[in-house]
């Protein structure tokens, strides 16, 4: 870069290579998971020689040893007189592989990253470890509110930091603040000053915080154009351009590939220009259309795609479908319609003809749901240009003359909806049409949809245990309005016997469970079919008759009284109490850092939430799925990236920690100035010998003082981005980004536990790799209201009021479901003998008292704990 040279700054700028990092670098991460170290090192050779003086070294990675891995490769590195020469910065989120890495490196090292995320007290713990290793840290721009976005949230977070750090002993030649480098021209509004606002940040820190450095990963900044490499680097060049005069001193960085400025092509370095020091309005759309033009090929695609695209035009849709491609769709289905008649035969003809062999290919099991769901994308896209045509013919409905019509919902109170969507647009594919009323939907607004579209069925959908009741209110207005109309039932929470049991029993007409989307294709076709939806009908009535009378003859498992339940609780060890929390109290933290989450998430469930079975990363090589299993796997990596690089979503989380005791099944909680009382249920199905009857509060000192933690957390923001997906009628990435924000939310209940038993409550010195954590071996639980062990999802307004009344700024719907969808709460509980269990069936006598401790009527308690009466 010619001019930041002649002005001597750029002389001064270091580069931190970042080919060293697990989640930078798919050959790095591929080479350790290995086991291959040799071919690792020489990753950080290249590294060297392309001109990083520092290596950023990152081994946070779910199937790793990441305290063993960064200790092999510092080791390995440290031989190399070649690469040992430069320093290496130590990058983790965890403590325990950061000191793992401090332990093994000479020279003086770095940290990357502490920050003041959890407040003051951690911050300057952690700033003393660093300091006595010698080591120099990497400050991030964050603290208990959140991550800096702004130029004056950046200079207020650093400054305060280079306040304390200098205060407690830290020398400020030591310090290294990273202020967030964001990406730019993503078509979100707020995100338009990000560069600008690091640069002109950048000067201000460095006047008020005389001596430090600044840094910033520069790959974020550019994550809008992923794929289009000359714009990426012209991006980055441009930027340097710009940060390295007003003090940005070093910065991960690849050498190798970043353009002299002077030498970018002059439309693009102004058009880059303009985006980063956001001197337009339109800056972002004419950068976007500049960098079509940059975009490179590859020849084997662009071949295959030659091959494919001189097909005829039916045959190009009928691919297009299968292959899930919807490149070149809406061009396909205009040059189908100059071809017939009427608009609406293109959607009765090659569409229709396409979507058939989708839909054979799933039936048959050669075809998988993540396959389904975009070749359904690529349906609603080529309808969607055909509606305003057929609309001009006043025909009633863009759609084709389906196989009926069905009326799906998420009951009131419930706003959880994947498995919907998903069962919907399988049925779709299959000619189905699907009227979606969404979430949270009275039972007033499912009848009147149903009779306004004159529905053939209507799905309920739900997820937590309330919904069951909420199934039944439908079923029994559909009776008392006399209908006949099939209802077929689905969710989690759902079950064949609790609908044989509970819904069939209140409505006369047809009600079916459907177990998932791949059985909901079969039972809709048979019940619009003249010659199966009578046997259909019958059989499954046959069958849950059999059911209830099965469980009349054969009776339950038996019960024990409650007193002889709380006779044989599990015995309580003293020396297994959990030390008095090093940090009591109140805690919350408004903007965690995404990549901390990334490496923390548990995939297994992201591949059932599709259908696909199997554990990661098994399922990636499995010989049914395996496919499937990794191309979707690669479109939630690229979505997770690009994610977290234009920070789509924000987590937040609040965390409690009170002392309490213990009366009987009862743990009464001294959160704020009153004590409140949190009532738990106990197991009553007879034990063999030597089996306790366990409770929740067996883990709570009978004889003295204890402490009992609680929990929120939520992922927020996902709102304009799913909005944006329906506007381009994309179900793919709808569902991946909820799936995606699931994980993401289980991920950050994990890394906020970790925090709580290592810092927080502080009675954990641990050092687990994530595959250790996902299996939970560790000491403490987090039980979670609705769940086996607690299953009275009423909990949780009691747990929300000792939180704050809105932890995480999570809320509660009527029925206790949390928004936003992606939410976990819980409790924590810390001695060593915890365990999680399933409360199961209980009794009435256990139903009287725990309306009675819960001080409201048994029908109130019945209602809530339905499931566990069953």
């Amino acid at each position: 870069m010619t001019k930041v040279n002649e002005a001597g700054a750029g002389a001064r700028f270091v580069n931190i290579g970042e080919r060293c990092n697990v989640t930078g670098s798919a050959r790095f991460k591929k080479l350790v998971l290995n086991g291959d170290y040799d071919a690792a090192v020489e990753v950080a050779r290249d590294q060297v020689e392309n001109g990083a003086q520092i290596i950023d070294v990152n081994v946070d990675e779910a199937l790793l040893d990441s305290e063993q891995a960064m200790t092999v490769f510092l080791k390995r590195i440290a031989a190399e007189p070649d690469i040992a020469r430069v320093p290496v910065m130590i990058d983790s989120s965890k403590w325990s592989v950061i000191e793992a890495g401090l332990k093994c490196v000479s020279g003086k090292p770095i940290v990357n990253s502490i920050s003041m995320k959890e407040g003051e007290g951690p911050f300057l713990e952690l700033a003393r470890k660093c300091r006595s290793y010698g080591a120099a840290v990497v400050v991030m721009a964050f603290d208990e509110v959140g991550q800096a976005d702004t130029e004056q949230r950046k200079v207020e977070i650093c400054e305060r930091a280079y306040k304390l750090l200098t205060a407690d002993g830290t020398d400020s030649t030591d310090i290294i603040f990273d202020p967030n480098i964001f990406a730019v021209a993503t078509g979100i509004d707020e995100h338009r000053r990000y560069a600008i606002d690091f640069i002109e940040a950048a000067k201000e820190i460095r006047r008020r915080c005389p001596g430090t450095h600044i840094s910033g990963g520069l790959s974020n900044l550019s994550f809008s154009f992923r794929g289009n490499e000359p714009v990426r680097r012209a991006m980055h060049s441009v930027f340097l351009y710009h940060a390295i005069p007003a003090g940005m001193d070093m910065g991960i960085v690849n050498a190798g590939q970043l353009d002299v400025y002077d030498a970018i092509d002059a439309e693009l370095r102004e058009a880059c220009e303009d985006v980063i020091l956001d001197r337009r309005e339109d800056s972002t759309e004419r950068l976007i259309a500049l960098a079509e033009k940059y975009k490179g090929t590859d020849e084997a695609e662009e071949k295959k795609l030659a091959e494919w695209r001189s097909l005829p035009v039916g045959e190009r849709l009928s691919y297009a479908l299968v292959k899930g491609i919807d490149a070149h769709i809406v061009d396909d289905t205009e040059e189908a319609r100059q071809q017939f008649a009427r608009p609406i035969e293109v959607i009765e003809g090659p569409l229709m003809d396409g979507m058939n062999v989708v839909g054979d290919l799933f039936g048959s099991g050669k075809m998988f749901l993540p396959q389904v769901v975009k070749s359904a994308r690529v349906m609603k896209r080529a309808v969607a240009h055909l509606i305003p045509f057929i609309e001009e013919e006043k025909e009633k409905t863009g759609a084709t003359q389906g196989k009926g019509r069905i009326v799906m919902a998420t009951v009131k109170g419930d706003v959880h909806d994947i498995g919907k969507n998903i069962v919907g647009v399988v049925l779709q594919c299959n000619g189905f049409e699907v009227i979606d009323l969404g979430v949270m939907v009275p039972w007033q607004d499912i009848l009147q949809s149903a009779n306004d579209n004159q529905a053939d069925m209507i799905g309920l959908s739900g997820l937590i245990t309330p919904s069951l009741d909420e199934m039944v209110t439908v079923a029994g207005e559909m009776q008392r309005l006399e209908l006949k109309t099939p209802l077929l039932i689905g969710g989690a929470t759902t079950s064949k016997a609790h609908t044989a049991l509970r819904i069939d029993p209140a409505y006369a007409g047809p009600v079916i469970h459907v177990l998932d989307a791949s059985r909901a294709v079969g039972v809709a076709s048979s019940l619009v079919s003249d010659t199966q939806r009578e046997p259909l009908i019958a059989t499954t009535a046959d069958d849950y008759d059999k059911l209830r009378k099965s469980r009349e003859r054969s009776g339950q498992s038996e019960l024990a009284s409650l007193d002889e339940a709380r006779a044989n609780a599990f015995p309580y060890d003293p020396s297994g109490l959990a030390r008095a929390p090093a940090y009591p109290g109140l805690h919350h933290f408004g903007d965690w850092p995404l990549k901390d989450l990334r490496t923390s998430i548990d995939w297994t469930p992201f591949f059932r939430a599709w259908e696909l079975a199997g554990n990661y990363p098994a399922i990636l090589d499995d010989p049914v799925v395996g496919e499937s299993a990794t191309s979707l796997f690669k479109d939630a990596q690229e979505m997770l990236e690009q994610l977290i690089a234009e920070r789509w979503v924000t987590p937040k989380a609040t965390v409690g920690l009170w002392r309490c005791k213990r009366e009987g099944d009862d743990v009464l909680v001294l959160a704020g100035n009153d004590w409140t009382r949190l009532p738990f249920l106990r197991q009553q199905v007879k034990k063999r010998e030597g089996r306790p009857n366990m409770c929740l509060a067996d883990f709570i000192n009978p004889d003295g003082e204890d402490w009992i933690g609680g929990f929120g957390v939520g992922i927020h923001g996902l709102e304009p981005h799913l909005e944006r997906f329906k506007q381009t009628v994309n179900d793919y990435d709808d569902i991946l980004l909820k799936a995606l924000a699931d994980r993401l939310a289980e991920s950050f209940a994990e890394v906020l536990h970790a925090e709580v038993r290592n810092r927080l409550w502080g009675y954990a010195d641990e050092h687990l790799s994530n595959a250790q954590l996902i299996r939970e071996k560790y000491e403490g639980i987090r039980p979670a209201p609705g769940y086996p062990a607690c299953p009275d999802h009423s909990l949780k307004p009691i747990l929300f009021d000792m939180l704050g009344g809105r932890p995480g700024e999570v809320t509660l719907t009527e029925n206790f479901a949390m928004l936003p969808t992606s939410a976990v709460s819980g409790f924590y509980f810390g001695h060593r003998d915890t365990q999680y269990f399933g409360v199961a069936r209980i009794g009435r006598d256990q139903l009287a008292d725990y309306a009675e401790r819960r001080e409201v009527p048994v029908e109130q308690a019945e209602r809530w704990l339905r499931p566990n009466l069953d």
